[in-house]
């Protein structure tokens, strides 16, 4: 059927004003990378590709959350205004300092001090950890999990938070909406919640017929457990079976193989801050200094940066290790409040002001141009970089882009390891010249560095970096490290979907 000459006049005038128009706003504030896959989107599909990027095109919140946002920053910052930009006894390199200051100023977090109690890696062990804490609660408990399910393995978890809410210990819980409901037992998951006597809320709701409504591709993948304002676990965990409870996975003997971090001392203030800034955005309640750290007077505030600082790097009893020692530590959030994107930008001059090595553990690793550039000029300046990946994603599209950044990297003199399939390394941590370590819940990818909010822990001058190396060790024995004369043998086929999929992951 062929259209009335009117019409096709018409519709030709709109496809090109829409194209004319695309080419002048499309790679505004955009990574050129994001930019090109967008504008073709948009030139071969203009049906599709415009309402796609007005739904989808801004990394960044608008309105009521984004005012939100910029008030609870301006807030901290206030409160944490006497502060010092390092803890007393710190002693940073002009450059770590100088990210210190950075990190400060787009989060409003400082340098404060803390211990590592323990690192975990087992799913149900470090769920049973977990619960020890919760069942010392005397105050409260505050949980933020990107995914989350009440199963088999993750049932010694919210036992604990029953028992914890039964001795009237409130107890407050944070879960993505999109991130768990496609796992068995969502439907019935919030009942059993309150029926346990926990207060919850989800994160970054899909209920338009409720008026709560987010974008979806905008989501909250941060990992938090506080346990009264004293302990803090950060990492990388969400909290369900590893095998994410999948028939899939089960047949394939796939496994989620994750690592976080047990952690006390001042920088425990920071995390809460980060869990009160989200219960504020879904709960609609304002958590005060003594709601996040009982027994801390409002006055107290000022002398957090300084009251263990002076014996940073000396052993410190106090966490429940003999041997523990006081790291310098920072919580580093950010997300799609912040569209100066900290963790990028820390991650970036981390590598870039590197002297020695760099090691870097990260499930789904599709650099930007800024990040491919600083770990490939890292390599040319003869930094010994190291890449641990796993042999086989869980998803086909960061799967296949990812490959796609190996030739590079190679040729850089970048060392790749694979994780063995079919387990999933689903750890994400790095470590700089082996002093300073971060770990958290970020991938290296653009969703994480815009899309979704994260929380990472930035420690240095103590033993968090000796022990994340100790874990490298570990994953070294058991992984495969990829030559370049491997790579070269890759068919090219399969070189044209790593590619293809490169330019998707950067719509995706």
């Amino acid at each position: 059927m062929q259209l009335p000459e009117f019409l096709t006049t018409i519709w030709v005038v709109l496809e090109y004003s829409i194209k004319i128009a695309a080419l002048g706003t499309v790679p505004e504030n955009r990574r050129p990378s994001s930019s090109t896959a967008w504008l073709l989107l948009i030139f071969l599909l203009p049906v599709v590709g415009l309402p796609l990027y007005i739904f989808l095109g801004s990394p960044w919140i608008h309105g009521r959350r984004r005012e939100q946002q910029v008030s609870v920053t301006e807030g901290a910052l206030r409160m944490a205004a006497g502060l010092p930009d390092a803890p007393a006894g710190a002693r940073p390199s002009p450059h770590l300092a100088s990210v210190l200051r950075m990190n400060r100023r787009l989060t409003a977090l400082p340098c404060v001090t803390g211990e590592v109690v323990a690192l975990h890696a087992d799913a149900a062990d470090t769920y049973a950890a977990m619960a020890r804490a919760i069942d010392g609660a005397e105050h409260h408990v505050h949980v933020e999990f990107y995914i989350q399910s009440w199963d088999e393995v993750t049932d010694v978890f919210y036992s604990a938070l029953e028992r914890a809410a039964a001795r009237g210990v409130p107890v407050r819980l944070l879960v993505d909406h999109l991130g768990s409901r496609k796992y068995p037992g969502w439907r019935t998951l919030g009942r059993r919640w309150e029926q346990a006597g926990i207060r919850w809320r989800l994160m970054m709701p899909l209920l338009p017929h409720r008026r709560r409504f987010r974008r979806p591709d905008l989501r909250n993948h941060r990992k938090l457990l506080i346990v009264d304002g004293r302990t803090a676990f950060i990492g990388s965990h969400n909290i369900i079976d590893p095998s994410y409870r999948l028939r899939s996975n089960r047949r394939a003997g796939r496994v989620w193989h994750d690592l976080s971090v047990e952690v006390t001392g001042d920088v425990v203030i920071e995390a809460q801050a980060v869990f009160a800034m989200d219960w504020y955005f879904e709960a609609g309640e304002q958590l005060g200094v003594l709601d996040l750290a009982p027994g801390l007077e409002e006055q107290d505030l000022a002398d957090v940066g300084n009251r263990v600082g002076a014996v940073v790097g000396t052993p410190a009893p106090r966490s429940g290790r003999p041997d523990a020692v006081v790291n310098a530590m920072q919580i580093i959030p950010s997300g799609p409040g912040y569209p100066t994107e900290p963790n990028l930008r820390m991650f970036l001059s981390l590598i870039q002001t590197a002297e020695r090595r760099v090691s870097i553990t990260s499930p789904y690793f599709i650099p930007d141009e800024a990040l491919l550039s600083a770990i490939t000029t890292a390599a040319y300046r003869g930094i010994d970089v190291e890449l641990f990946v796993g042999k086989e994603s869980d998803h086909f599209i960061v799967n296949h882009a990812q490959r796609s950044y190996y030739a590079a990297l190679l040729a850089a003199g970048v060392r790749i390891y694979r994780y063995p399939a079919p387990t999933v390394l689903h750890a994400k941590y790095m470590t700089v010249d082996d002093d300073v370590a971060v770990i958290g819940s970020s991938n290296m990818d653009f969703r994480s560095f815009a899309l979704n909010y994260e929380v990472m822990l930035l420690a240095f001058g103590g033993d968090l970096d000796d022990l994340l190396r100790g874990n490298d060790e570990a994953y070294r024995e058991l992984s495969e490290e990829l030559t370049a004369e491997q790579w070269a043998t890759e068919p090219w086929y399969r070189r044209y979907v790593d590619n293809v999929c490169r330019l998707m992951s950067a719509v995706l």
